[in-house]
């Protein structure tokens, strides 16, 4: 009952400018504390990564069983990181953005995506929101909601935790290639069942459009083991085409494409469609929850 309060109160005010406009967001302490153990631990070596990791993790539990006797605290501290609302509605501000101009929408959705957007083209931009808004369900609205509901408050912090590392340090450059090499791979291992549990929300929020076996078959070929489950699910719903190659840091990246036989004109139309999509997706959630929660 407590995640099902989370994702209404989520859904309801996602994160209000009155409050964080004035206190930091708690993710953003978490970042803080992850670019301090990357300053003081961080000489380019697994090991220090492992200890960062796991400071990291330690002080989310400790910090959570403090927090879990206080009434409420699980629903509001689930409401804060559920990104449901935030997550829709900068992508359907790309939508609306690219309605406007390709610049605009350029702009746009360099606010969710890590790739070079400069020489994006409006079908560019559009795929890449829709991407962002299935890859995020799945770490920033199902994972967190999962980890809610299997360990309390400590597991919910302690995720955070890891996928913010991995956001800020789990890249592969010369200085975190080895550091945050912990914090990536436990990020991949967390996410693992969230990743498929989206893609399976997805396709039943689609319509269960296209066999699941050829979800299966294309998220595998997506350079990450579970960004390619929602990604694919996502694209067999809306009939498009997405991933495929696009640029980081000025380089060329020649990726295969996810369902290669989908469109690949998508559209403003296409990302609204996609903000639907995750919609549909998350009142399954909220039912699921509702069902646990009536049968507990």
């Amino acid at each position: 009952m407590s995640l099902a309060l989370a994702l209404l109160l989520d859904a309801a005010f996602g994160e209000p400018r009155a409050i964080w406009g004035r206190v930091p967001h708690p993710a953003v302490l978490m970042g803080r504390a992850v670019a301090w153990l990357d300053r003081h631990l961080n000489d380019r070596t697994r090991l220090a990564g492992a200890v960062a990791c796991l400071l990291l993790v330690a002080g989310a539990v400790a910090l959570g069983l403090l927090l879990a006797p206080v009434p409420g605290a699980e629903v509001v501290a689930g409401a804060v990181f559920l990104a449901q609302r935030s997550l829709s509605d900068h992508v359907r501000d790309v939508a609306r953005a690219l309605r406007l101009s390709l610049p605009e929408g350029r702009r746009a959705v360099a606010r969710i995506v890590g790739r070079d957007v400069a020489a994006l083209d409006a079908p560019g931009v559009a795929r890449a929101a829709i991407e962002s808004a299935s890859e995020n369900l799945s770490d920033g609205v199902v994972a967190p909601a999962l980890a809610l509901l299997v360990g309390g408050l400590p597991g919910l912090l302690a995720y955070k935790a890891v996928n913010t590392a991995d956001s800020m340090i789990g890249h592969r450059t010369p200085r975190h290639e080895s550091f945050g090499w912990a914090s990536a791979r436990l990020d991949d291992l967390l996410n693992l069942i969230p990743a498929r549990l989206a893609a399976a929300l997805l396709w039943l929020a689609g319509g269960l459009r296209g066999e699941w076996r050829g979800i299966v078959a294309d998220a595998r070929l997506h350079r990450s083991p579970n960004a390619g489950w929602p990604e694919a699910a996502a694209a067999r719903a809306l009939g498009v085409a997405l991933a495929g190659p696009r640029s980081y840091g000025g380089a060329l990246r020649d990726f295969p494409w996810v369902n290669p036989r989908g469109r690949r004109d998508a559209g403003p139309a296409d990302v609204e469609g996609a903000v639907r999509l995750i919609w549909r997706a998350w009142a399954i959630l909220l039912g699921l929850a509702l069902l646990y929660a009536a049968l507990a």
